[in-house]
């Protein structure tokens, strides 16, 4: 045989946007960080977008994390200038506590083992994967990042 056969790609897909899947920033999975209590990750990460505290408290306070995500989006107040620099790390920071604030999220998480994951968001080619799989990944990829870190935290714990 010339070619060898074609070994299967495994790959956990999700939306960040959808609110039943608990990997998602839109899941309702309260945590506290900061000092205050957010409804979920998309609430902390769209208020961190924003130097205005008050601002940021009307986006902590919006009843859905699609709602979260419109403030956010709002070209009426003046973003962090340093947003682009830091994104990644608030969404990251959200996320890590939000696993670890909830084991069972974590451990979704940790069973995914090292499958690879992608967020088929269509039209964001930074966060996701876009409708033709050449986005950045960014969210696939800090999923990724806090797997291997809840891995490295549970195998520090049993050396102890």
């Amino acid at each position: 045989m010339f070619f060898s056969p074609r070994k299967e790609k495994k790959l956990l897909t999700l939306t960040r946007n959808d609110p039943t899947n608990p990997l998602a920033s839109y899941s309702k999975h309260a945590f506290e960080l900061d000092g205050f209590e957010w409804p979920s990750v998309e609430h902390y990460y769209q208020a961190m977008k924003f130097g205005n505290p008050a601002y940021a408290e009307q986006i902590r306070q919006s009843a859905h994390p699609a709602e979260a995500g419109k403030l956010g989006k709002s070209k009426g107040h003046e973003r962090r200038k340093d947003w682009d620099r830091v994104k990644v790390t608030y969404m990251t920071r959200g996320t890590y506590i939000k696993c670890r604030t909830y084991p069972e999220i974590a451990q979704i998480l940790l069973d995914s083992n090292e499958i690879e994951i992608a967020d088929l968001t269509q039209y964001d080619y930074f966060w996701g994967s876009g409708r033709d799989m050449r986005g950045n990944n960014a969210f696939g990829k800090m999923l990724m990042g806090i797997r291997d870190k809840l891995r490295e935290e549970l195998e520090q714990r049993g050396n102890s």
